[in-house]
């Protein structure tokens, strides 16, 4: 059975017994303490949890899903998968345990002709929460399973909660018992390689607090309304019911798998360890496609980076299969095709996707270059010591800065013959994750608690009036203040307002808040930030300027005219410079990200090498003239596949409801969901004035506009330095250009005759400190100072000149001098000197101190520096005292 008929079945089947299909959501999830949707329940908590109403009684979906806390893992188990896809049916306050047990076992035991998954009951085995007596009754009336087949298991495997204050409750796991060839007999309890959890019900009843621990909390009460949530690992039934080991083998993975192999010329099958590396191949990159597909890019934090350790990770093991070249383009079309049947957006967005990716490999993989010369570095001194040994900051340093795993280090230290200090390495990572872990528990604890606006969003959504009106009367709903419901708000005081109904936008769709006040009888707000906290319900961040506000009392929305207008100039002005983006670079350049505010934009759109200043100039051009021909901008609502079947563009990973605003700009020129605010007219946006071009990432760009007034004034401004620059040196505006180019190239000109002169006069003064020569201890000193010049190169030239003028003598020429306002001293010695113990590093660090600075180097030439320029008779007599001692 295909992975792709597992998953309809299950769709098909709960669909018939009355439960909404709901598209899955995202990877990249909503919930602010996560990275990613990393359970199929994530997208539901808001309901589960009752903070937001359920649009439904019943629902199911199969949940794309990451998780990366196992990624170690990854290809020596059957079941650790990064990326993985959940099935699941949920009950909000409708069926409980016994439509949930009834369900699951229905589906499970169905013959397939008869739309099941066919599995022998005799093959199934559940656990439950040991105290779960009312679960035990209903599998075995309903499913009739025998009492040996039902385990009771504690609270560490068989109850579920959040980790935070809220709903909880006992779960019972269903298990597929793989046969004596796969371990010993006994239950789930006894061995989870032959037992192979594919269900879990979990019967949300309770409310609990006081959570110290998973298994440490305090049940208060039962939950007013239970709810069911459950879930069933697609890849675990798929590769039960294709007949293979694990779930690298299923069909949606395993032509990675036997692509890398044929690139690598070996064998799957033959060499445990080449097994692992093909399997976390396969994973991999399967997780890094669906990643890119919902608009993550690599990069070096967050959501990027664990991107980023997927890619690297899987060129990684291609390396260690023998393959050094590139590969991701075979590799990511051949996990496309195997996904695309499922989920068509990664062959819809797959230029992009495989954009990102070859840039990525390319970029690692010349940072491997980069890297093993360090490493080769290190195990040149390491073997030059004596050592067998690589030090275990060296391999922190190359998996830290260079990116490289520790396998690599293992397995290149290894090849050269050396051990690698894994203890240290592990103190130094674990030293890392601890501070990971304290910064993210640090940022978790200061997000407000959702829970609080549990009640204003149960009296319905905030309705939004902005698009038509800048002025609405409302009614105060709510009042926070440090994140606990009040019921007044006084003057100096800063709060939350909920309203029943705003003008304000809060900010979403890449566009910034408005800028306003909100007023009533009594009393003045002016508005600091408007957020969207939950789904449905908008939050306005007041300063109480003056009197009180209560709750429940008429209050009137007031958007700031000037900063609107501002506003909706800078979000139209990112789609035309969108358009004009993908009409000159073509349709690859697809946007990522954006923001905008009164009188700036920016927009991130996929790109691998710089815009030159011809191509930038068109595309400013080509959004001047859409505003100069002042098309018609039209906003309309309508179901998301008519709007993407219009070819209304998408933000790459935007996430969207089932119904959408579209935004036409004359037409199909500009054609894009979004939900911001709009010009009438493209004339209004005024002008675009593209300020800079960057990089954001690999093959990511960022452009950044000025629009409107600011736009102008930035010219105004341009336009007046050129004519003061056209004044000063006496030229037209149109030969400006050549005149600066003369006036550079006679200064580079000028610039070398005075370093000639420069260098002459130093060497004129070499003959006359080589004559200052004393005989100090064992060798020939030259201990001067030499004044001010112009750089530490210039000193060491003097200093290594006056050396080569004192021939094969024991010499040591120590000089100072100004630079900068500072003191630096160079030491310079001869090899008959250094025979004799002289050494240039020893004598600069102690000349260093003496100036209240530091110093060192090579024996033979050495550097040191401080602050004070009245030690330096002091640090010249240092270097004479220890020269003859």
């Amino acid at each position: 059975m295909q992975t792709a008929d597992i998953r309809q079945r299950w769709l098909d089947f709960f669909a018939e017994r009355g439960h909404t299909v709901v598209p899955s959501a995202s990877l990249v999830s909503d919930d602010p303490t996560l990275l990613f949707t990393v359970a199929g329940m994530v997208p539901f908590v808001p309901y589960l949890t009752g903070l937001v109403p359920a649009p439904y009684p019943r629902a199911t979906s199969v949940q794309k899903c990451i998780r990366t806390n196992d990624i170690e893992e990854v290809g020596k188990t059957p079941r650790h998968g990064t990326f993985f896809q959940m099935s699941g049916n949920f009950s909000f306050g409708d069926y409980f345990k016994e439509g949930a047990i009834s369900m699951a076992w229905d589906l499970l035991t169905t013959p397939e002709d008869g739309g099941g998954y066919g599995f022998d009951p005799n093959d199934l085995w559940v656990t439950v929460f040991e105290d779960d007596d009312e679960a035990i009754e209903l599998w075995k009336s309903i499913a009739g399973l025998p009492e040996e087949r039902i385990q009771r298991l504690g609270k560490d495997t068989n109850y579920w909660h959040t980790g935070q204050p809220g709903p909880a409750g006992p779960c019972s796991e269903i298990f597929f018992d793989r046969g004596p060839a796969y371990g010993a007999d006994g239950g789930p309890a006894t061995d989870d390689d032959r037992y192979v959890e594919i269900w879990n019900l979990v019967f949300m009843q309770y409310l609990i607090d006081d959570v110290k621990s998973k298994t440490d909390f305090r049940i208060v009460k039962e939950l007013p309304k239970k709810n069911i949530d459950t879930g069933m690992g697609l890849e675990r039934v798929a590769f039960i019911k294709q007949g293979v080991d694990n779930m690298y083998e299923i069909d949606q993975v395993r032509p990675v798998l036997d692509r890398a192999a044929e690139i690598s010329g070996r064998r799957y099958g033959a060499n445990h360890d080449d097994d692992v590396r093909m399997r976390v191949i396969a994973d991999h990159v399967r997780s890094a496609l669906m990643l890119m597909s919902d608009g993550v890019s690599p990069s070096n934090e967050g959501r990027g980076y664990i991107l980023r350790r997927l890619l690297r990770r899987s060129i990684r093991a291609m390396r260690l299969l023998g393959v050094e070249g590139p590969t991701f383009r075979e590799l990511f079309a051949a996990s496309r095709d195997a996904m695309k049947a499922a989920y068509p957006e990664v062959a819809t967005d797959y230029s992009h996707i495989e954009q990102l990716a070859l840039g990525e490999e390319e970029t690692f993989l010349r940072t491997l270059t980069a890297g093993t010369a360090i490493l080769d570095l290190a195990v040149t001194k390491t073997k030059g010591s004596g050592r067998g040994e690589l030090a275990g900051d060296t391999a922190f340093l190359l998996h830290d800065t260079y990116g490289f795993p520790i396998e690599l280090t293992l397995e290149m230290a290894d090849e050269a013959g050396l051990a690698v200090d894994r203890a240290a390495f592990d103190t130094l990572m674990t030293e890392q994750r601890s501070r990971a872990k304290a910064d993210a528990k640090s940022k978790k604890k200061v997000l407000a608690d959702l829970s609080v606006y549990a009640d204003f969003r149960a009296k319905g959504e905030t309705i939004f009036t902005g698009y038509s009106e800048l002025t609405t009367a409302s009614t105060v709903l709510g009042l926070l203040v440090d994140g606990r419901p009040v019921p007044v708000a006084t003057a100096g005081q800063t709060a939350e307002v909920i309203l029943a109904e705003t003008s304000l936008y809060a900010e979403s769709g890449g566009q910034a808040p408005d800028q306003g006040r909100i007023v009533g009888d009594g009393f003045e707000l002016e508005v600091l930030d408007v957020q969207k906290p939950i789904k449905g319900l908008i939050s306005h961040t007041v300063k109480v300027t003056s009197g009180e506000v209560g709750v429940g009392v008429p209050a009137t929305t007031l958007v700031d005219e000037e900063y609107r207008r501002g506003a909706t100039q800078a979000h139209s002005g990112t789609h035309l410079v969108h358009a004009a983006l993908r009409q000159v670079l073509g349709p690859n350049a697809h946007q990522s990200g954006s923001f905008n505010k009164a009188g700036y934009l920016r927009l991130d759109y996929g790109w691998n090498s710089a815009l030159s200043p011809e191509t930038r100039s068109e595309i400013e051009e080509i959004s001047n003239a859409a505003i100069r021909d002042n098309l018609e901008v039209v906003t309309r609502e309508m179901p998301l596949d008519e709007a993407k079947s219009l070819g209304a563009m998408a933000l790459f990973g935007e996430k969207y409801g089932d119904v959408v605003r579209v935004v036409d700009i004359g037409g199909p020129w500009s054609r894009e969901l979004c939900a911001g605010t709009h010009v009438s007219t493209s004339a209004e946006v005024g002008m675009i004035n593209i300020v800079g071009e960057s990089s954001v990432g690999a093959s990511n760009r960022r452009v950044e506009s000025l629009v409107g007034l600011d736009a102008f004034r930035r010219f105004a401004s341009e336009r007046a330095l050129v004519s003061e620059l056209t004044s000063t040196l006496k030229t037209r505006p149109d030969q400006l250009v050549d005149r600066v180019g003369e006036l550079v190239t006679s200064l580079k000109a000028a610039e070398k005759r005075i370093q000639q002169f420069e260098a002459r006069a130093l060497n004129d003064r070499v003959p006359a400190l080589a004559s200052k020569a004393v005989r100090t201890g064992e060798v020939l000193l030259v201990a001067e100072t030499v004044g001010t010049l112009g750089s530490g190169d210039e000193l060491r030239s003097l200093a290594l000149a006056v050396r080569s003028q004192l021939g094969d003598a024991a010499s040591v020429v120590a000089l100072t001098a100004e630079v900068g306002g500072k003191p630096v001293a160079i030491v310079a010695t001869s090899p008959a000197a250094r025979e004799a113990g002289a050494n240039a590093g020893a004598l600069a660090k102690t000349m260093a101190n003496v100036l209240g600075g530091g110093g060192g180097g090579k024996p033979d030439l050495a550097q040191g520096g401080g602050s004070d320029l009245g030690a330096i008779p002091a640090a010249l007599d240092a270097v004479r005292s220890t020269l003859r001692g």
